[in-house]
């Protein structure tokens, strides 16, 4: 089962972590099913960037993004080259790196 590091992130994980989860399985997911409270303002429809992830490392191992997804993430907030949705991006075999970035655009954000 691939493990996926999460950076330390001051609001959602300020220690940072590591969750295991099934391949098949989005990063958006396995984050939300260990009460790791990603943002994802679109219910993981693939509708928004509220979700952004930049993947350290383990890039390679997750399915490739499709348009819709690429073109979204024209529009997320501190974008680089190995940026994905974590609703979109599938866990493989492989062992992945994430850093959920400081921002992201959310006009309706909830407060719990």
């Amino acid at each position: 089962m691939p493990t996926i590091k999460i950076l330390p992130h001051p609001e959602y994980c300020p220690d940072g972590a590591e969750v295991s989860a099934p391949a098949g399985t989005s990063i958006c997911e396995a984050l939300l099913d260990k009460h790791i409270n990603i943002e994802h303002a679109c219910d993981m429809s693939c509708a928004c960037t509220t979700c952004h992830v930049i993947v350290r490392e383990g890039f390679a191992s997750l399915n490739e993004p499709d348009e819709n997804e690429e073109d979204l993430l024209d529009r997320a907030w501190g974008l680089e080259p190995n940026s994905r949705l974590s609703c979109q991006a599938i866990l493989a075999q492989g062992n992945v790196t994430v850093e959920i970035p400081k921002y992201s655009i959310n006009h309706a954000k909830e407060v719990h």
